[in-house]
């Protein structure tokens, strides 16, 4: 007769069941998309981070590592993430956002009449930054007056960024509630804030890798269904 004996103080670790879109992936890095509503990473159980290795390939090279993320998104917040999969291509991503030559493009819809484009530079956290934006499109609103949908260029990345900016020049990002005007208050509907762009060289393979995803289908439903960006 065979017995066999657990140990009662080994604690089964959880895995996180969570499936990613995933956009665009090599043995090198990967692009998926964020759901709103959960962190990119942090001490919480629950977040992108413990997600990736079951929604990505285990990279064949020899410095192959655990997926992790190589820039962050907003809790609120949804679209494109890069991520790296090896400890070089990680260390060569990090780089590239240093130097400012990864091109970040995010769709917000913004409260109140404005203008068809600008640039915001207020000082973010007493550091120096700068936000350009571009009006794409516009509807008249019986609550806010106008919603804007705009083309979001952040030039700097400062923490939270475009959420105070916008709320700086008098145009909360529809669903803002740390920063916005509590008036605007949206209940129930999040951020309407999305990750849209992403391009870049890809640092080993020297590719132009050029990333765009579609727009949100709660944002078709305030600017309609047959709303492209190329319109």
């Amino acid at each position: 007769m065979i017995s066999i004996q657990q140990d009662v103080n080994v604690k089964t670790q959880r895995q996180l069941i969570l499936p990613l879109k995933v956009v665009f992936e090599d043995d090198y890095l990967a692009i998926i998309e964020k759901p709103a509503g959960i962190l990119v990473s942090g001490n919480s159980f629950k977040t992108v981070d413990n997600a990736l290795a079951q929604n990505l390939q285990l990279s064949a090279l020899p410095d192959a590592c655990r997926p992790r993320p190589v820039h962050r998104l907003d809790f609120p917040t949804t679209g494109l993430l890069l991520v790296g999969k090896t400890t070089s291509a990680i260390a060569a991503l990090n780089q590239l956002f240093e130097l400012k030559i990864i091109q970040k493009r995010y769709l917000a819809i913004c409260i109140g009449e404005m203008e068809q484009h600008g640039f915001i530079k207020d000082p973010v956290d007493g550091k120096p930054a700068q936000s350009n934006y571009k009006k794409l499109t516009s509807v008249k609103s019986e609550r806010f007056n106008f919603l804007n949908l705009l083309l979001l260029q952040p030039v700097t990345g400062r923490r939270h960024q475009l959420r105070k900016h916008l709320a700086a020049i008098g145009h909360d990002i529809l669903g803002e509630r740390e920063y916005g005007k509590p008036e605007f208050l949206l209940k129930g509907k999040g951020l309407y804030l999305h990750a849209l762009s992403l391009e870049f060289t890809h640092p080993h393979s020297g590719n132009e890798i050029h990333i765009q995803s579609k727009i949100p289908e709660r944002f078709q439903k305030i600017f309609g269904f047959n709303y492209s960006l190329e319109a």
